[in-house]
């Protein structure tokens, strides 16, 4: 997926739901603050979108453009309706978000999850996939594990989870920094 078929997404949601503003939670969330990343982060070809005022609207969503819809098979690409509890976020994750408002989203506002508490709600998550994604975020420098740490407290989890995530973004921040040095004799 890439910019433009997101805000397309963000359009439709807006045209089905007649709501104003959205907020994405999932890994194309990155291309709201990053609008062209590298191939890496744009494999998925589905948005998880919710309408921010009014989240029940998300069925709406999945039924009508989510995966095996016309529009998913139209276009290759499809929006998966969720909710407010799809994502565990840090507090204060509003007020990082970007948005994405253009002639494209037909005016309506898309809030893209800021990479720090997307990394974050993906390494929380932990299946293979949000691994390898938030491994590449640290690779791309799109995060550093100290801002990571200094949001960890912040997670709603308890004391032992965000013992365990401090210790996944050093062990994975750590593999990165060895993956990028030149071997030995190089």
């Amino acid at each position: 997926m890439n910019r433009e078929e997101l805000e397309h997404v963000i359009r439709a949601s807006a045209d089905l739901t007649n709501e104003y503003e959205f907020v994405i939670v999932g890994s194309q969330a990155i291309l709201g603050p990053i609008p062209n990343p590298p191939a890496v982060f744009t494999m998925s070809a589905e948005v998880d979108i919710y309408p921010l005022q009014r989240p029940e609207l998300a069925d709406r969503i999945d039924g009508n453009l989510g995966e095996g819809s016309h529009f998913h098979r139209s276009f290759g690409y499809y929006a998966q309706g969720v909710g407010p509890d799809t994502a565990v976020l840090p507090l204060g994750w509003m007020t990082r978000v970007h948005r994405v408002q253009n002639m494209a989203t037909g005016g309506r506002v898309g809030y893209c999850l800021d990479p720090l508490d997307l990394f974050l709600s993906k390494a929380v998550a932990g299946r293979e996939k949000d691994r390898t994604f938030c491994k590449a975020m640290l690779q791309h420098r799109y995060v550093t594990a100290q801002d990571l740490l200094a949001l960890v407290g912040t997670m709603p989890i308890d004391e032992a989870a965000q013992r365990r995530l401090k210790a996944t973004i050093r062990r994975w921040s750590e593999s990165v920094q060895t993956e990028d040095q030149p071997p030995p004799g190089a």
